[in-house]
């Protein structure tokens, strides 16, 4: 298996033997692998290898992961799968509401890891090659291909999951799509190991980076007791890039 654009898998992880086995399992299927020990080499690592997806621990020295996570989401949407021993669900949420793509609690599964990570970055390239198109809701832009959206001229900073969960609310053109619905679309395979809550942190940030008021949102609406649904609808199709 290749990576994308034959960028290498960043696994950080400060235990020597984890960082190995999961090397092994990642090279057996053909992919690259760079590592870092410490959350400070791990920042050093994305700015210099640029990475096709980084695999966390959230304990971790120098800057723990979920700083690593932060740091790394407001410079880039290279997409992040943490792997930690904090599992509850409460860690599960603070991983993904900090911008993080998938978890995985250890103990864990090295086979799932890697197919884990194929399905991510399967969900990246879909997004990114469906459709080489700048799509318009009113004021809001989303460009497919360089995977960027605008805001009344405004640049905002998503996640790749970000991504595919506001195409998917803005795409449905004003129709309401509950959280089963939405978790299928944004997580595919993956939809039935991930809570109901993740959804609901998710457009809670996406709101918030498009600076949505509780009281009256611009982009996306709160259905009660079913879902979300876009209060924008699609304006233009268009093929040139966002400037």
């Amino acid at each position: 298996m290749v990576n994308e654009h034959g960028r290498p898998i960043l696994v950080v992880d400060d235990d020597a033997k984890i960082v190995r086995l999961v090397r092994t399992y990642l090279e057996r299927e053909g992919y690259t692998v760079v590592e870092a020990a410490d959350g400070a080499s791990a920042l050093e690592m994305v700015e210099r290898e640029d990475p096709a997806l980084v695999v966390l621990d959230l304990m971790l020295p120098e800057i723990d992961g979920l700083s690593v996570v932060r740091a790394v989401r407001r410079r880039i949407d290279t997409p992040i799968i943490i792997l930690s021993a904090r599992g509850t669900t409460a860690d599960r949420i603070a991983g993904l509401a900090v911008g993080a793509d998938d978890y995985l609690p250890k103990p864990f599964s090295p086979a799932e890891l890697v197919l884990r990570v194929g399905r991510v970055l399967a969900r990246v390239r879909s997004d990114r090659g469906n459709e080489s198109s700048v799509l318009a809701f009113g004021s809001l832009s989303m460009d497919l291909d360089r995977h960027e959206v605008v805001l009344a001229g405004r640049p905002v900073t998503v996640t790749a999951l970000e991504f595919r969960l506001l195409l998917t609310i803005l795409d449905a053109d004003g129709r309401v799509l509950t959280r089963d619905q939405l978790l299928d679309a944004v997580y595919g395979a993956d939809a039935e190991a991930v809570l109901d809550r993740t959804i609901d942190v998710n457009v809670g940030r996406l709101r918030r980076k498009l600076g949505d008021p509780a009281g009256s949102p611009r982009v996306i609406t709160t259905v009660r007791g079913v879902g979300y649904r876009a209060v924008v609808r699609r304006s233009v199709r268009a093929t040139e890039r966002i400037a």
